[in-house]
């Protein structure tokens, strides 16, 4: 039932923008500079939107049918859009162009930019409250577009990935962020790991960042004060600490839970809990 209903709905927005607007829904790609997305829509009008960014392999198509995830966040009033990445080389699914040694990030940042003025437009959404979420190299898009583009969204919450290795020197500006992920994750280490079975000493070592070393990264960003977290939080399924003294207008927090290299449940209430009180 939600799905039709779902459906419906995006397929009138689409249309009500006039006859060069094209109806797209779930399962209808909605197409900008030559690439697509998909959006579901909350059965009232919305009160946002989060952009959400697959991991390895997989498609803005997929990633809406993660039914725990998205619900929660209709639920909550938010629209759900999910782009998809780009092919990847011989092989099926999709990846983003997240890595520094690609020399294309920008492009996937200004196609995600595009994906948010583009469903602002066909949708009505307000992009003063579009997040950028993503899951694995998902959640390192959404950090290195936070980086970049600190301004890009109102903000981000990667979950399962960061930055990769050499960390960056520096971001553009302080960010709203919530970092998300498993304490046992082997996928993504917290501490990262080589993902081209070569010892990290070697040059040639692809090897993804260390969580903690993002996080330092985004505390320069954000001009915080001290190193040391200002307020933990230890009830509920997510173990949480926060830096509050930092620039006006930022926000960081990580948050962990008890398992591995999944989409946890409870995820789309924690970032709607942590957005609404920004």
């Amino acid at each position: 039932m939600r799905t039709g209903i779902l459906r419906a709905l995006g397929l009138m927005a689409g249309m009500s923008f006039g006859q060069q607007a094209v109806a797209c829904s779930t399962d209808t790609a909605c197409s900008v500079d030559g690439r697509d997305y998909y959006i579901a829509l909350p059965d009232t009008p919305p009160e946002g939107a989060v952009v959400y960014l697959h991991g390895w392999g997989g498609s803005g198509a997929g990633a809406l049918r993660v039914s725990r995830m998205v619900d929660g966040y209709l639920d909550r009033g938010f629209a759900v859009i999910a782009p998809d990445g780009v092919p990847r080389a011989g092989r099926s699914g999709r990846s983003w162009r997240f890595h520094p040694s690609t020399g294309q990030q920008m492009q996937d940042v200004d196609f995600l930019t595009a994906v948010r003025d583009d469903a602002a437009a066909r949708f009505g959404l307000d992009p003063a409250k579009m997040i950028l979420g993503g899951f694995s190299i998902g959640g390192s898009m959404v950090a290195y577009t936070a980086c970049l583009a600190p301004d890009s969204f109102a903000a981000y919450a990667p979950l399962g990935g960061n930055f990769w290795r050499p960390h960056p020197e520096s971001c553009a500006g302080p960010v709203k962020m919530l970092h998300t992920h498993g304490w046992t994750d082997g996928t993504v280490p917290l501490e990262g790991r080589v993902v081209n079975r070569v010892p990290i000493t070697d040059p040639t070592a692809r090897a993804q960042g260390d969580i903690f070393a993002a996080l330092q990264i985004w505390r320069r960003a954000n001009a915080c004060v001290h190193l040391r977290a200002d307020r933990f939080e230890t009830d509920g399924p997510f173990l949480r600490r926060a830096w509050d003294r930092c620039a006006p207008d930022s926000a960081l927090e990580l948050a962990i839970f008890p398992g591995g290299h999944v989409v946890p449940e409870g995820w789309s209430a924690l970032v709607m809990d942590w957005f609404e009180t920004l």
